[in-house]
């Protein structure tokens, strides 16, 4: 029988999950395909938006879990999905699976076995789905989500709604926000702040830290398998490149500033784009 603390900590997680504004993605997804992952940098809406599928489909017995929970300390993923299923439930939601070891071998041995299973996970954008121990590829859906657009930074933000505009919409001066009649202000709060829904909660650059601490001190070296002492030179190399950019990255002066081989300079730079920290 699975812990009933388990369904606890979701339904007040639910209590908390707002309905009102939705990402961009929601209706994308294929919610009720066996196998679906939702990958993107931290902080951008993935678990409210797992959530609010939960809450949107009551008739579901469905379960969601965070994969660094305590309760995996002593307890595999797939043994879950098994008592899971034995108990009638349809839809699993794994939340970061990036942090459960073996992730990738459970869930395509969870995707074999039962096959009446629908289950949904998200990770750090970093995770490379075809690099896992097993190959899920060929088995899941994979949605990428970003941070909000404009458009949805008015909704969220200001209550404003606009319609969807194409960049040839936009190019051809097509693109109208009748209820704004100064939008510059509003386009300059969006680039300081308007990226990431957190940010409405406020204490933006305290906020904004602990997750580039997090992505940079967690999942990357997760991902990439790194010591301590070269996380530190990627929080080097970021707050060297937040102050020069946009330019042209040169890896004989970045590796001699965070005392790197520059043969690592490229990996490094591919690492931080990945993780939604940089640009290329």
């Amino acid at each position: 029988m699975i812990e009933l603390k388990l369904y606890e900590y979701m339904r007040e997680l639910l209590k908390q999950t707002p309905t009102t504004f939705v990402r961009y993605k929601y209706d994308d997804i294929s919610w009720d395909s066996r196998l679906v992952g939702i990958l993107g940098p931290r902080g951008i809406g993935k678990s409210t938006m797992i959530l609010q599928r939960i809450k949107n489909t009551p008739e579901n017995h469905s379960l969601y879990i965070t994969a660094d929970n305590m309760y995996f300390a002593d307890h595999k993923l797939y043994d879950l999905a098994d008592k899971f299923v034995k108990e009638g439930g349809t839809h699993l939601y794994i939340d970061e699976v990036h942090k459960y070891s073996g992730w990738s071998r459970e869930l395509k041995l969870m995707y074999d076995m039962h096959p009446s299973l629908h289950i949904v996970f998200t990770g750090s954008s970093v995770l490379d789905i075809y690099r896992g121990e097993s190959d899920l590829s060929r088995r899941a859906l994979l949605y990428f989500m970003y941070g909000l657009s404009f458009r949805e930074y008015l909704s969220f933000f200001h209550g404003i709604e606009s319609p969807v505009y194409t960049l040839d919409d936009i190019l051809s001066n097509r693109a109208v926000l009748d209820a704004v009649e100064h939008p510059l202000p509003l386009f300059r709060d969006y680039m300081s702040r308007g990226y990431y829904p957190f940010s409405v909660q406020g204490d933006f650059p305290m906020r904004m830290e602990q997750v580039v601490t997090q992505t940079i001190e967690v999942d990357i070296p997760q991902y990439a398998d790194m010591k301590a002492s070269t996380s530190r030179k990627l929080k080097q190399l970021l707050a060297i490149l937040s102050h020069l950019a946009p330019y042209k990255p040169v890896a004989d002066s970045l590796a001699s500033e965070i005392g790197a081989s520059k043969n690592s300079i490229p990996d490094y730079l591919a690492y931080l784009e990945k993780s939604g920290m940089i640009g290329l």
